[in-house]
């Protein structure tokens, strides 16, 4: 019962201050669209802004593996062919094409910048 008090108390004092605000409680819903704007004002491909803009770096690297395939493993493993079918992936997410980890879903992904980011993801081909 002493630990249980203790473990209030400290919650309680870390809670002290900061702002009654309710968390979020699904972490993997895209709450707002990367734009791809900025990309056109450089020399970068219009998709590398929306995958910058987005959660994708959290699980995938360009040339090496993170939590799902490095994008130059994805590019060496499809063409342009697949880029509907790679860009319904985004949205929908997919599991088993990599391993048995889940791609988390997207649902508030458009599939055009779906598209623009395979498009970009394609031009790492080695």
């Amino acid at each position: 019962m002493k630990r249980l008090t203790a473990i209030l108390a400290v919650c309680i004092l870390a809670s002290c201050g900061k702002n009654n605000v309710e968390p979020q409680t699904e972490v993997n819903q895209m709450l707002e669209e990367p734009v791809a704007g900025a990309a056109e004002a450089d020399a970068r491909h219009p998709g590398q802004a929306l995958v910058e803009g987005a959660d994708c770096l959290t699980c995938h690297k360009v040339d090496s593996k993170l939590i799902g395939p490095s994008y130059q493993d994805v590019a060496a493993k499809y063409t342009e062919a697949d880029i509907d079918q790679l860009a319904t992936k985004i949205i929908e997410g997919s599991v088993g094409v990599w391993g048995e980890i889940p791609m988390t879903a997207h649902p508030g992904m458009s599939p055009e910048n779906a598209k623009k980011m395979v498009e970009y993801i394609l031009t790492l081909k080695q």
